[in-house]
């Protein structure tokens, strides 16, 4: 995960903030149940923002260092929304040795993100991640939920203009 803030422009709905102002009441200044608001707050946003951080900080009178703090500490949270379209390069070992990080590099040059990060038109975000299960496919990776393998750098533009809105 990416400890960068999100160059996506925070876009939250009236809808959005009434579902969190909901849970932020159900938990009023516990800070014992931050984790659980934290996860709540993510399934409503999709990721967690700062504009949401605060929301919570200020509700739950919890400082704002201790929320970013437990944010970037556990991988389950996003400081960056997902994009329509998620890629994850394998980085397992099997991948790895046979070039993924190379293909990691080139997606991260051709959409200009890095690993954990969403291109500023919310069209594709970019994980790394440890083993997908696909090893005699090496180097992987996928994009939603299609599997790609047995790739090299040239099949890489390929791949992202198949998805390019």
């Amino acid at each position: 995960m990416s400890s960068k803030t999100s160059t996506v422009p925070f876009n939250g709905t009236k809808e959005q903030e009434a579902k969190l102002r909901e849970v932020l009441k159900e938990y009023e200044r516990d800070s014992s149940h931050l984790m659980s608001v934290l996860q709540k707050a993510q399934e409503i946003y999709g990721y967690l923002p700062i504009e949401v951080q605060k929301m919570i900080s200020d509700s739950m009178e919890i400082p704002m260092e201790k929320i970013y703090g437990v944010v970037t500490f556990y991988s389950q949270f996003s400081l960056s929304p997902k994009g329509k379209n998620t890629i994850s390069v394998c980085l397992g070992t099997a991948c790895y040795v046979k070039g993924s990080g190379g293909i990691f590099d080139k997606l991260s040059e051709l959409l200009g993100i890095g690993n954990g990060e969403c291109t500023p038109d919310g069209n594709f975000s970019l994980d790394a991640c440890r083993c997908i299960g696909a090893c005699g496919l090496a180097p992987v990776l996928t994009v939603n939920d299609e599997v790609y393998g047995r790739l090299s750098l040239d099949d890489i533009p390929g791949i992202v203009k198949k998805y390019s809105s």
